[in-house]
């Protein structure tokens, strides 16, 4: 029976720990928080953060496992690839991790490489924001430097909101992390999310979806990815060879990709981020009832070291669409309001929050109070729904 430690075991783990277990692994889990959802599937759990790179190192050298890996996790992708290299186990460069895992380092990357990006700075002061904000002609976003969720992340087109806009994004940077400024670029058509998945240096596997966003919370934050995407097949097999070039200049070698990306007004491809890592809120789980490809299955077997070699792409059959339950206002949560016509779709639906407690408007993505995935009829009645969620589910405030 093989070890696999896995970093992190919240609500969205689980997709990954229950993998591992089919697949017949003894699973370790280590977090610095106790008693999250995932622990009963563990079989063995420790009380470790996951961004302690020695501690982590120290625990998988004692417990001799034979692979490591995060799901849906940036911030512990650096872990899993720093203690993969001290212990000669399968993963990725730590140096390529980084990149992709930084915006102060990616889109310098990406810019160096030839590729579409939009003019972008990091700064350390308002007044440096003042300036590029002059400089791109008023019309910006300000972002943290390594923060996922859309956490701090603002648009911004007046020049009195720019000093709240740095100051949110320095409530989620380290104190001495950048803040990143860059142009704003409109997007043509939908912005494309999913996940590929990397084999040998190659895309074996490219789930894209249609990303969906609340006009009504906040139009920055992700709320769902329905599957499949309404992309051209022109335009998929372009975005495909750019982020297959991206990958093999960073060298980024097995292991799936969290991908966001959308065509400019030119039709040119903007890469937004490729994260080393599975993505969240389901999206995995979407992709499996879609097409039938476990992500979850080949994960655990990329961090083992085991045979890949018949993944591959498939035809995405059936409608789904990965949701976020979430608020538009602040306020002390009564109950979550659904109609038939949506009840009739959940396939699966998962609240953290209970009656009772404080819920604040999904202005980021830790603010979110649950997850859920649908089936739809067909493709445009799913993002008719998804993109007017108001129509179909309300949270109830006390």
């Amino acid at each position: 029976m093989k070890k696999i430690l896995i970093l992190g075991d919240g609500y969205l783990q689980i997709t990954v720990i229950k993998a591992a277990k089919r697949l017949g692994c003894y699973v370790i889990g280590c977090d610095m928080k106790t008693g999250n959802p995932g622990e009963q599937y563990l079989d063995e759990f420790y009380n470790i953060s996951t961004t302690d790179t020695d501690q982590v190192l120290a625990l998988a050298k004692r417990l001799n496992i034979d692979g490591i890996l995060t799901y849906a996790s940036d911030v512990s992708a650096l872990t899993v690839a720093y203690v993969a290299e001290k212990l000669g186990l399968p993963g990725n460069p730590p140096a390529t991790v980084n990149t992709m895992s930084h915006k102060e380092l990616f889109h310098p990357f990406l810019k160096e490489h030839g590729f579409k990006v939009p003019t972008a700075a990091g700064v350390h002061s308002v007044e440096e924001v003042y300036s590029f904000f002059d400089r791109a002609g008023g019309n910006i976003m300000v972002k943290p430097n390594a923060a996922s969720g859309s956490k701090g992340v603002t648009h911004v087109t007046e020049r009195e909101k720019l000093e709240e806009a740095y100051h949110e994004a320095r409530k989620y940077s380290k104190d001495n992390d950048v803040i990143i400024v860059e142009e704003f670029i409109q997007r043509t058509g939908y912005q494309i999310a999913g996940d590929a998945f990397v084999a040998d240096g190659r895309i074996a596997f490219f789930g894209l979806a249609d990303e969906h966003f609340d006009r009504l919370s906040n139009p920055l934050v992700p709320i769902g990815e329905s599957f499949p995407s309404t992309i051209s097949d022109s335009r998929r097999e372009k975005a495909r060879a750019e982020i297959q070039r991206a990958l093999s200049v960073l060298g980024y070698q097995n292991g799936a990709v969290n991908l966001d990306f959308m065509f400019d007004e030119n039709g040119d491809v903007i890469i937004l981020e490729l994260g080393p890592r599975n993505g969240g809120n389901l999206i995995t789980d979407a992709i499996c009832l879609s097409c039938g490809v476990d992500l979850g299955e080949y994960t655990v077997k990329a961090a083992l070291g085991e045979d890949i070699s018949d993944l591959r792409d498939q035809e995405m059959k059936r409608n789904i669409s990965s949701y976020v339950w979430h608020s538009f206002r602040d306020g002390i949560f009564k109950e979550l309001s659904i109609s038939p016509e949506l009840q009739k779709r959940i396939l699966l639906s998962e609240l953290f929050t209970k009656p009772g407690e404080e819920v604040k408007r999904y202005n980021n993505g830790s603010f979110a109070m649950g997850v859920a995935l649908f089936e739809f009829d067909d493709v445009q009645q799913m993002n008719d729904m998804i993109e007017h969620m108001e129509a179909y589910c309300s949270v109830e405030m006390q």
